[in-house]
């Protein structure tokens, strides 16, 4: 029985925690040990249950020996430069990003297997393809020839193997490449007791910046073009597998992420919450810019789907002629160009989420092939004719009135239904100005560590300038605006005349002018500040209420200098 790969995970956060989660069921992986310097934390006491060795020194854990793999779900530099300087020669080492990556391909099972078929195709190509392969250490010993060396040369692997190649073969590609440490391309010789012409390729092997020996492949001049057909087949399947890996991604946001405390926007937090525990069909709708992909990947990070494929795609981005290929691949030779079967986003979302995000620029014929998969969770590839059974979770998101383009015919009525399952009507910026001030304070948090600057906020001045602007483009112009204002300031304060730069709004300027040009008693700018409070809030009670919270004092105060200014 082959010896399981010992695995060890540094960093048992949120992500190391599901990474181990997700491997600790696999037969053939053992997790030998985990890290983290808290020790209380879900996962680690999760491993201790399970009865897995856990530390919180890294010095402790890479004192555990014979580990295969070391999975460092940290992300942190100095962490990762420890475990690249003290782990084991034999240890590999999968950071942060490779990690998240692996584990999402680990959980489906086909993917697994199609991992375990590669390797079972490449292992019976390394001993039954025409190329001679011949590997030597650094000192010349010569540790491994294939099958088809001794075919090729007429010398057994018993007579080569310990022999040292500077002896048997000190002219040839691979003593060359010994010698000067570089690969030898296209090198002709004469080899072994046939005397056969070959063309030989050789190349130094490195472990770890260090050179540990060379490996030579060569073959007979006849035999090349057979060669190279199967090397094609091979590398068609490293792609395919490739191209798989390189598609699949997870959700990047969760409900944590998402700021706003406005009734109405909290009303769509709340509902969002709620649908995200479902397997329903979900609509988010709002204007551009207010947070529908956020909202798409938070529900997916809180489903029942969360360690499976979450994939978005862009309606409005992808033309409409390979609209039907993008969803639902094709097969092989299905129309010109297709050199490959591909698979589409319906399948690689198989078990997980599929993100369409401008729902309402997709032609009618593909929403007809949609309908049809919301309905039957079935489809075929284009120039295929077998039917692929998946199971998707839909979330749908637009900024047009689908239900306005299904009564005019642009939109089929039975999708839109369908899609309606749960609607998320995400209110504009302008609606729930209140929220701003945290917005603000979350992007100079974000774009302080991306620029690495210590701003700490902006000015009261700088502020109502935002209050007081429209934000045609919603919260993703907020962020923009905030960002070139990050890139561009100095101080530790971004001030209004930053953002006056910035937002390209005669009303915003005007009002500017009105409220801070000159210079005016407190007493007068508290009156003044107090009825702008009023204006924008309303004179009702609950209108009050967000005034007296706007400026930041008890609805009793306000009520006291409401009367003293009566």
């Amino acid at each position: 029985m082959a010896r399981k790969v010992k695995v060890g995970i540094v960093g048992m956060g949120q992500g190391g925690g599901a990474i181990y989660k997700t491997l600790r069921s696999i037969e053939d992986i053992q997790i030998a040990v985990v890290c983290d310097r808290l020790e209380n934390i879900p996962g680690m006491q999760a491993a201790q249950l399970d009865g897995v060795q856990t530390c919180i020194s890294l010095e402790d854990f890479l004192k555990v020996p014979d580990l295969d793999v070391i999975i460092e779900a940290t992300g942190v530099d100095s962490v990762r430069k420890l475990i690249q300087q003290y782990k084991e020669n034999y240890s590999a080492v999968i950071e942060a990003q490779g990690a998240n990556l692996m584990m999402c391909i680990i959980e489906e099972k086909e993917k697994l297997a199609d991992i375990k078929r590669l390797k079972g195709e490449l292992d019976a190509i390394l001993n039954s393809v025409q190329e001679a392969i011949e590997v030597a250490g650094i000192d010349g010993r010569i540790k491994y020839v294939n099958p088809s060396f001794s075919r090729v040369t007429s010398i057994n692997a018993g007579q080569r193997i310990g022999n040292n190649i500077f002896d048997v073969s000190p002219n040839g590609a691979l003593a060359r490449s010994l010698r000067t440490h570089e690969a030898v391309f296209a090198h002709r010789a004469v080899v072994g007791g046939a005397d056969v012409e070959v063309i030989a390729n050789a190349s130094p092997i490195v472990v770890d910046g260090k050179m540990e020996g060379a490996v030579v492949v060569f073959q007979p001049l006849t035999d090349i073009y057979k060669l190279m057909e199967q090397v094609k087949a091979s590398n068609q399947v490293i792609n395919d597998l490739q191209t798989r890996i390189n598609q699949i991604s997870t959700s990047s946001y969760t409900f944590d992420d998402i700021i706003g405390s406005h009734p109405e926007f909290e009303s769509a937090l709340d509902l969002a919450r709620k649908a995200a525990k479902s397997n329903s069909t979900i609509l988010i709708t709002g204007e551009s810019g207010t947070g529908k992909e956020l909202f798409a990947h938070a529900i997916h990070g809180s489903s029942l789907r969360l360690d499976k494929p979450f994939i978005k795609v862009n309606c409005a981005a992808i033309p409409e002629t390979l609209l039907e290929s993008e969803f639902f691949g094709h097969e092989k030779g299905s129309f010109t160009g297709a050199l490959k079967t591909k698979l589409g986003k319906m399948e690689l979302a198989n078990g997980g989420t599929i993100f369409l995000d401008e729902i309402g620029d997709m032609n009618l014929y593909l929403q007809a092939k949609l309908l049809r998969v919301l309905q039957e969770m079935e489809f075929e590839r284009v120039g295929g004719s077998q039917s692929i059974k998946v199971d998707v979770r839909v979330i749908a998101a637009t900024n047009r009135n689908l239900l306005e383009m299904a009564k005019k015919g642009d939109f089929r009525e039975d999708l839109y239904y369908r899609l309606n399952v749960v609607e998320l009507r995400l209110p504009s910026l302008r609606n729930h100005k209140d929220d701003i001030p945290a917005y603000v304070h979350s992007l100079i948090a974000k774009f302080n560590r991306k620029f690495g600057k210590h701003v700490k906020g902006l000015t009261t001045q700088a502020e109502e300038v935002l209050l007081q602007y429209d934000w045609p483009g919603n919260i993703r112009e907020l962020q923009n605006v905030v960002e070139r204002a990050m890139v561009t300031v100095d101080d530790e304060i971004i001030t209004h005349k930053q953002i006056l730069n910035l937002v390209d709004s005669p009303s915003v300027i005007q009002h500017h002018d009105q409220v801070f040009e000159g210079i005016m008693p407190i007493e007068q700018m508290e009156k003044k500040m107090i009825r702008m409070a009023l204006e924008r809030y309303g004179d009702s009670v609950e209108g009050k209420k967000q005034a007296a919270k706007a400026l930041k004092i008890s609805l009793a105060t306000l009520y006291n200098k409401l009367k003293i200014m009566s």
